[in-house]
This record gives structure tokens, C-alpha cells and sequence, in this order.
């Protein structure tokens, strides 16, 4: 067990809550992946300040942002910061303190930290190293966004932040157009316009979109429509500010025609029977099987002129 006092010779750790101080039990040495809050400060776990109050070292993109946290909570621990442009550099002094036995929690400015942040070279040289790697669940502005869009949430693909460029931007796009689920983009307040009418045109002006911005903070809103109508409106209007986060509906589903159908079971038909081409056509299509069986049986008895093997 380790003991509840800092190396340094600190008080033992814990935190506060509207001035009611916890105390904490020791942290197992490891990685501690902890979500924050992306706008309410009251959105902060028990768990994750059980943990930051607990940890060794506090590993977060920008110290400012999270001292403020820590100062909502009376948490006093070492910080350092490991952001996109020091990362290599800091890699190694984190890892040192992992192989020391620390416990060190690894935070972002807001939300879950590795979704569109960095670390996930940190975790997974960490895992590499065999140390303990910890999630402590809590805020996500992806699922906060989704949950509340009214769209479909049982299958979903969030895709992070598009390219900054039209070409690179409708590129990426044109590869989740078939998707089988809503899509989850962040998007800068700058660039939101822009990014909406390139989804009209690559996804579909018709699918239908929600536009959450600033979510859990004073100033949420939510602007639904179409990807059309939403591109339009927002072209029309001055930048929004904020953090935004747009969902996409997922594709309407369309049956294939007869004459599709028909080009599928005689290319089937071409390198199997007709009960393997109805079950394949089936496993493409969604369609009956039966009634794909007694198409290709057509199909197979117009090409033969005569009886068709099963």
C-alpha cells in the first residue's frame, strides 16, 4: 500500500466541494486518462477528482486551463504540459515517471482526453512499457452532441475535424457518404459555413443535420434542418462563436430497383447456383430470400431454356 503522503512531504491529497473537503485514498501507480468537463465545471466526476487530487503528476495540454479546474476544486498537484508541439519531448520525461512508480492522470483542455487531443502515442508507449493504463470516464462533447441531436443513435462514426481545404475537405467526405450511421464532426466557428455547404453537396442537401454549439455552457444551442437549408442559413449569417459540434443524419436507405436486382442474380448466376445466388443477393440487398430465390429460378430457366439446378 502506498503511503498518503506526497514524496515532497505534502498534507494528503484531496479536494473540495463548496467548501467541504474529501479526503482520498492513495492512487495505483499507472496512467489515469481523465475526462473533464467541456464547459459546465460541474460536470467533473467524483471519481476524476478523487484521481486528480490523488495523482503524482497532472499531465495536460495547457496549465492555465486546467488550474482552473483544479482551483474550482481546491486540488494542489504538479503540473506539466504535453500538447501537439512538445509531445515528443515530453514523452519520455512522462514515461520516466511512470517507470518510477507514480501515478500520473493525463487530462485535455476539455472532454475525454485522445478524442481529436493528444495522447495517443503517450498510451500506447505506455502500454508498450507495461504500465497500467486507467480510463476514468466522464464528459464527451461528441456523445453530449449526439444524444441530444434527435437523430439515430444506435450506430454512429465520429470523424473528428475535417480537412481545413474545400479539395482535401469533399475528399474525406466522399468516403463516409455510404456510412450505415450518423456522423459526428467538430468543426471551428470560422470554417462552419464553409464545411456545411461541402457536406450539402458531397452527403446530400437533404440529409437531415443538427449544429450544437457551446454544450453545457451558458450560451447551448441547438440549430436543426437539413444539410441544404443549415448551409444556407449559416452563409447568410456572421460566424458563430463557440465550440461546435455537427451531426449528420445517416443515409436513407433506398431499395434497388428491379433491373439492379435482375444485373446482380445473373452475375451470381454466372459462378453458382441459384440457391447460393439468392443467398448471397440476400446478404447484399437486405431483400427476401424467397423472393430473390424464385427471381434468380426465373432468371436462370429464361437463360437455359429449361430447368434450372437448385
Amino acid at each position: 500500500m502506498r503511503d498518503d503522503r506526497r514524496p515532497d512531504g505534502d498534507k494528503p491529497p484531496g479536494y473540495a466541494i463548496d467548501g467541504v473537503a474529501m479526503a482520498v485514498r492513495p492512487l495505483d501507480p499507472g496512467l489515469h486518462i481523465v475526462a473533464t468537463p467541456i464547459g459546465n465545471l460541474g460536470d467533473m466526476t467524483l471519481r476524476g477528482l478523487a484521481t486528480l487530487a490523488a495523482a503524482d503528476l497532472i499531465v495536460c495540454e495547457d496549465t492555465r486551463v486546467t488550474r482552473v479546474l483544479l482551483a474550482r476544486y481546491a486540488i494542489a498537484r504538479r503540473l506539466i504540459a504535453y500538447h501537439e508541439h512538445n509531445a515528443a519531448a515530453q514523452r519520455p520525461r512522462i514515461l520516466r515517471e511512470l517507470a518510477a512508480g507514480h501515478a500520473v492522470a493525463l487530462v485535455s483542455d476539455a472532454g475525454t482526453p485522445l478524442i481529436s487531443d493528444p495522447g495517443y502515442r503517450l498510451v500506447a508507449e505506455a502500454i508498450e512499457a507495461g504500465h497500467a493504463v486507467v480510463p476514468v470516464p466522464g464528459a464527451s462533447a461528441m456523445l453530449a452532441a449526439l444524444v441530444a441531436s434527435g437523430l439515430p443513435t444506435d450506430a454512429f462514426f465520429f470523424a473528428g475535424f475535417l480537412p481545413q481545404k474545400e479539395g482535401a475537405r469533399r475528399k474525406r467526405l466522399a468516403a463516409l457518404v455510404t456510412v450505415p450511421g450518423s456522423l459526428v464532426f467538430y468543426e471551428s466557428a470560422r470554417r462552419l459555413a464553409a464545411a456545411l455547404a461541402d457536406m450539402a453537396a458531397v452527403l446530400g442537401g437533404a440529409r437531415p443535420a443538427v449544429v450544437a454549439r457551446e454544450l453545457t455552457k451558458t450560451f447551448e444551442t441547438y440549430r436543426r434542418g437539413s444539410l441544404a437549408g443549415l448551409a444556407a442559413e449559416l452563409a447568410a449569417e456572421d460566424a458563430p462563436k463557440g465550440e461546435i459540434v455537427v451531426v449528420v443524419g445517416p443515409p436513407e436507405e433506398t431499395a434497388p430497383d428491379a433491373a439492379d436486382i435482375d444485373t446482380l442474380l445473373i452475375g451470381l448466376l454466372e459462378t453458382g447456383t441459384v440457391r447460393m445466388a439468392a443467398d448471397e443477393a440476400a446478404a447484399l440487398t437486405g431483400l427476401p430470400r424467397r423472393d430473390l430465390y424464385q427471381r434468380a429460378l426465373a432468371l436462370k430457366d429464361r437463360d437455359d431454356g429449361g430447368d434450372a439446378e437448385a
